[in-house]
């Protein structure tokens, strides 16, 4: 699968403020409490939602999160500052709040495909794959042509082992968005499994074709080639040394059952990775897995 809240926030110095006024006809100083208008509340609110997005750009989840959930506070009718804060929740690894922030937003608009997506994407991440095939098709219904929707759509389908579902899933996702190398290469996972070898390594090279040197399917294709050819592993050989340089995980069984990859699949990559010509690349991805993962 190449293709992964709520906290408490200090009072919004926007929310209140002390004013000295004064009146000439008392000459004394009245302090009052100041209490803005709602047009300069959504304002505010719209400033902090913006602010929080230009953070998730750059990277800084919890910070976004932050003036997300505070946008929210300002704005607590408007489904955007749900959805925005879900976002930033999700990406800072916060699923409670995540979950929090959609069922709101949902709630508020109904409607909305992504809030649905995001539902579905979430589920998934959770583990929960009958759950988000339902959240998934109902966003689908009101924008059927996302083809992340239907990239997720199909992980579900295969943790469920709908591989016929799944295969039409990711078909139609890479038809939706032509660069989706992920897709396509999901598509040949399903089909390896299916003891669809040839397809399979038709596929893998037509996702190296969309994005060279991806380290997933240049392994999976390794892998393929051997059992397709095993009196001939040059170029298997050459592929799996270029994938493991590449990302040093895939070396690691637990690693490719994450992607998704299926029994087969993870058998055929263990044979090859035997081989007496990849004990030296083999020792040093083992040496170097999962600090690629810490460092993402």
């Amino acid at each position: 699968m190449a293709g992964r809240w709520f906290r408490a926030l200090a009072a919004a110095p926007l929310a209140l403020g002390l004013t000295i006024a004064s009146t000439s006809e008392a000459s004394a100083m009245v302090p009052y409490v100041y209490i803005p208008r709602n047009d300069a509340m959504e304002a505010a609110g719209i400033g902090l939602a913006q602010t929080a997005t230009r953070l998730l750009q750059v990277g800084q989840t919890e910070d976004a999160a932050r003036l997300a959930a505070l946008s929210t506070q300002l704005l607590p009718k408007d489904p955007r500052s749900w959805a925005l804060l879900a976002e930033a929740e999700l990406r800072s690894q916060n699923n409670k709040g995540a979950t929090v922030a959609l069922a709101r937003a949902k709630q508020l608009d109904p409607r909305n495909a992504g809030i649905w997506f995001a539902e579905g994407s979430l589920a998934l991440r959770n583990n929960q794959p009958e759950q988000a095939i339902p959240l998934l098709r109902r966003g689908l219904e009101l924008e059927g042509n996302n083809a992340s929707a239907y990239f997720d759509l199909g992980n579900a389908q295969i943790l469920l082992g709908q591989s016929n579902q799944a295969l039409q899933s990711f078909e139609r996702a890479a038809s939706l968005r032509k660069d989706f190398w992920e897709a396509v290469n999901n598509q040949a996972i399903v089909l390896f499994e299916r003891g669809q070898t040839r397809e399979a390594i038709q596929r893998w090279r037509q996702a190296l074709r969309l994005r060279p040197g991806a380290a997933e399917p240049t392994l999976a294709l390794a892998a393929a080639l051997f059992v397709e050819n095993a009196n001939d592993v040059t170029e298997a050989i050459t592929l799996a040394t270029q994938a493991l340089d590449a990302d040093p995980n895939y070396v690691l069984p637990s690693y490719q059952q994450e992607q998704l990859w299926g029994v087969k699949l993870r058998a055929s990559t263990a044979q090859l990775l035997s081989r007496s010509e990849l004990r030296t690349v083999v020792e040093r991805a083992q040496a170097n897995a999962g600090s690629s993962q810490e460092e993402e």
